[in-house]
């Protein structure tokens, strides 16, 4: 057998192996079928994406899936891809071209567009080779972009086709717009966030007597300038009689309407709401119900227009302040007062989004929508953890039409042609140079382009080049992602998916969680809490990483994280080197290559090698429960279980004296091989390493079979019977170090139990209770009975004995115990006096009060196992 060098060095063999994985296309996946599928399709990363740490978890997820499918014997695809990214990557182009003293409008649509394609060639594999370092076993030979031709061609096909169906159409409607981006926005990507703002109370006087006013309550008043009326409630009894009068609009001297309506909502402000149809969803509704007019008083980038009067080119907000005060100084501002609101942001810039009334093409989602509600409602897929299905149902069955044009240059530009001649509107899935109605007519198409996820929905078919491959792969077999896109992205994948293929996309949706500090706080720049995987990479190796991350995050719940984190995932690789490397050095390679199943037989092999074999299977056997039921955190942790503490604690310890016998070299080999194949999905790089040295057959670990569960040795017998061996032996090392005696002084024992079995069990196992105690032969009898001058300690249907004549002085000892007790009183006599005095409650801090309570109770646990020791000694 090769040795392993003393140290494990991540760097030295990460780079290495995975050249060798690509290079023998151990990633690449091609229709079998003589073998199952298994795929997952990448949530794309954008274009502008640099890995972060929940890339890191995302993706870690999605390659132990792919790796434990593949090793299971299922022709494993995993499909990788980037996104073009509409907003974003047009803002890092625009933002390179302003260093340059440029705007995109100087280069024109062509020329900005070769620019990003450009940035797209030089920065857009940043994320694909960083994917790569975290050991993403994608098959890099079908990666995708969402604007290569054959995928735009897809995307022009489905605008099409829904066009020609009645479900896409165009309209003036009041949409989302970002004035930063100067484009519209889909409701889920303007996310609301709570402000503090204000509420402001405006008189509006009545033309038949100026003297009079009706007050209305708004937090957008520089939007006034739009108001075409105003709006009261029909039962609200203030203003029964105002109904249908006429109001001078103040600062433009319009002429507008008091209207009623069931609608406005009397409890809000004075119960008179101002109505700008052409700046508010509501107002626009009341728009048009009540016939009024649409007086749009902002250019798209948030600047007041002709239309605004006075206040034109003025910025919004600060057109509101000009505005307040000159109402003031007019008498018209009754009052101000402080108002939470939600406000919509951008969620690319973070820029508070105008409503604003735009002619926009849209998708109507209802019919969509019902045979996607359909699939999960019936089981055909599944939400993990089931409480997002909930959340999926609940968006889904309340669905609006998704606004699909966005005002930017960058993406799939819309398949619509415009006739100069005759008006016409044509949609076509190639160019088109004349009008077919007219003609004759100079035809133009529509400047907006798509929105990025109208590509991105198409991703579980888009993705496949060829029928053959579709039908194969396609649906695909779990969806990886975040919960932020489920609206974004998982449900319309879903729409179309049975739109378009008339099958589901998928059929799990795994949902992780949210990857914070520390502190729970969402991981940013700006808050400087950043921890970059790359860097933990380097500093602990690419194993650490993604166990640390796996073994932290329970099914769904949000990944708390600190640096010291990546030590666990550290520390383990380490142990495993560790202990491989000890087994290397002592393996006999002519003793193991062997068929255990054959060589020996359960009934033969030894009490502790039975008991290993058995805990291996057993361990295996909640690690698949755990992988197909997306438990990945317990997976880990069970494999973290039994190799540290039952292979490396207990086994090694209990054969290192026998560890040449040939049934042990057997089952100790066997044990780290399969172990080796088990964590491989987890942590591909050093399992490899040490796979490689074992000298199994076969070219590399990935590739080989998963282990296969042998019931047939798994033993609950074997297992229970070590399990009370286990107990003795912690039992007397706890007595010892109460004690206080070394581990080099040899010490009587006695054990006692009323169980046949286990007296016999305890006298088959004696020679490791020795060992591992460090005790003389244990005296065994069947019935305890209590004795001066001796430490016991009561078990399970057992008593472990130390006589304690000529180990310690049982009178100064118990006199050190008593003393401890008397301390260990006197302190949490003094805790409780603490606690229990008002002003320390009431003026300490909440930690501080919470740390005193953890102490108290801490000390309380010490007294009890120190009074437990004092009536132990007998």
């Amino acid at each position: 057998m090769i040795e392993l060098p003393s140290r494990y060095d991540p760097g030295a063999v990460e780079d290495k192996w995975y050249g060798l994985w690509e290079s023998k296309k151990y990633f690449c996946a091609k229709p079998d079928l003589k073998k199952k599928p298994f795929t997952i399709v990448i949530p794309p990363p954008n274009v502008t994406g640099i890995l972060h740490m929940g890339h890191a978890l995302n993706n870690t997820i999605q390659d132990i899936l792919i790796r434990y499918h593949r090793m299971k014997g299922e022709e494993s695809l995993w499909m990788p891809g980037t996104d073009h990214a509409g907003i974003a990557t047009q803002n890092v182009v625009e933002k390179s071209l302003a260093k340059e003293g440029l705007k995109r409008q100087d280069l024109g649509r062509e020329k900005f567009i070769s620019r990003v394609w450009e940035w797209r060639e030089q920065y857009g594999s940043t994320i694909i080779r960083q994917l790569k370092k975290i050991g993403a076993s994608c098959d890099w030979e079908r990666l995708r972009f969402t604007m290569d031709e054959d995928y735009s061609k897809s995307v022009v096909d489905v605008f099409v086709k829904l066009y020609e169906k009645g479900l896409i159409y165009r309209g003036s409607y009041i949409i989302n717009w970002c004035p930063r981006c100067q484009t519209a926005l889909s409701d889920e990507e303007a996310p609301h966030h709570d402000l503090q703002g204000n509420l402001y109370f405006l008189k509006y006087p009545l033309k038949s007597n100026p003297d009079e006013f009706i007050i209305v309550a708004t937090t957008r008043p520089e939007t006034m300038l739009g108001d075409t009326a105003v709006a009261v409630n029909p039962k609200d009894k203030r203003y029964k009689g105002l109904v249908g009068k006429t109001l001078i609009l103040p600062l433009v001297n319009r002429e507008i309407k008091i209207i009623a309506d069931s609608s406005v909502d009397m409890k809000f402000g004075t119960g008179a709401v101002k109505v700008t149809p052409a700046h508010d969803p509501n107002d626009y509704a009341l728009g048009k119900k009540h016939k009024l007019e649409f007086i749009n008083v902002m250019y798209p980038d948030g600047k007041m227009n002709g239309l605004a009067g006075d206040y034109k080119d003025m910025d919004r907000f600060e057109a509101r302040g000009v505005i307040l005060e000159d109402l003031k100084e007019k008498g018209l501002l009754e009052k101000i007062e402080p108002h939470a609101l939600s406000a919509g942001h951008c969620y690319r810039c973070h820029t508070i989004i105008e409503p604003y009334l735009s002619k926009q093409w849209f998708v109507k989602m209802k019919p969509l929508a019902k045979p996607a509600i359909e699939a999960v409602k019936k089981g055909k897929i599944k939400f993990h953890p089931e409480r997002w299905t909930k959340v999926y149902l609940n968006w889904m069955e309340n669905i609006q039409d998704w606004c699909i044009s966005r005002q930017i240059w960058w993406g799939h530009r819309l398949p619509v042609y415009y006739c100069k001649g005759c008006d016409g509107v044509i949609v076509s899935k190639t160019p088109v140079q004349t009008c077919p109605k007219c003609k004759k007519g100079e035809v133009y198409q529509d400047e907006d382009v798509l929105d990025t996820w109208f590509s991105s929905w198409l991703w579980p078919f888009a993705t496949f080049k060829n029928k053959e491959d579709l039908k194969y792969f396609y649906p695909t077999s779990v969806l990886v992602t975040a919960p932020e896109i489920i609206f974004f992205w998982v449900a319309r994948m879903i729409m179309s998916g049975f739109e378009f293929m008339k099958e589901k996309p998928f059929s799990d949706v795994y949902i992780h969680g949210t990857v914070r500090d520390i502190e729970g706080k969402k991981m940013s720049k700006s808050l400087g809490n950043v921890i970059d995987p790359l860097e933990i990479i380097k500093e602990y190796g690419t194993d650490a990483l993604r166990f640390s991350l796996i073994s932290i995050t329970a099914q769904g719940q949000d990944v708390f994280l600190s640096k010291e984190r990546f030590e666990q995932g550290r520390n383990f690789a380490n142990k495993i080197w560790n202990a491989s490397r000890f087994i290397l050095m002592n393996l006999d390679a002519d003793k193991v290559k062997v068929d255990l199943c054959v060589y020996f037989k359960k009934e033969n092999l030894s009490p502790v090698n039975r008991w290993i074999l058995s805990r291996f299977y057993s361990t295996l056997k909640e690690v698949n429960k755990n992988l197909d039921s997306f438990r990945f955190n317990e997976a880990a942790n069970l494999l973290y279980s039994f190799f540290w503490h039952e292979f490396c604690d207990w086994y090694l310890e209990l054969i290192k004296s026998e560890i040449k016998n040939e049934e042990n070299q057997v089952v100790m080999y066997k044990i780290l091989e399969k172990f080796l194949r088990t964590a491989h999905p987890f942590m591909p790089f050093i399992t490899e390493e040490i796979w490689q040295k074992l000298a199994p057959e076969g070219d590399s670990i990935m590739i080989q079979p998963w282990p296969h569960i042998q019931e047939e040795i798994i033993d609950k017998k074997a297992e229970s019977g070590m399990n009370a061996v286990f107990e003795i032996i912690n039992a007397i090392r706890n007595m010892r170090a109460e004690l206080e005696v070394p581990l080099t002084n040899i010490i009587d024992v006695k054990l006692y139990s009323s169980s046949k079995a286990k007296r016999e069990l305890f006298k088959s196992m004696s020679r490791y209770i020795k060992n591992l105690a460090k005790v003389n032969e244990p005296v065994i009898g069947e019935h305890y009975t209590h004795t001066k001058g001796e430490f016991v300690a009561v078990l399970n249907e057992a008593h472990a004995v130390i006589p304690l004549a000529g180990v310690v002085d049982i009178d100064k000892y118990k006199a050190k115990v008593g003393l401890k007790i008397e301390n260990a009183r006197a302190q949490i006599k003094s805790k409780e006096s603490t606690l229990a005095n008002p002003n320390f409650a009431k003026r300490a801090p909440l930690e501080i009060v919470e740390g005193e309570k953890e102490k108290l109770k801490n000390l309380k646990e010490a007294l009890k196992k120190l009074e437990g020791v004092l009536d132990g000694i007998r």
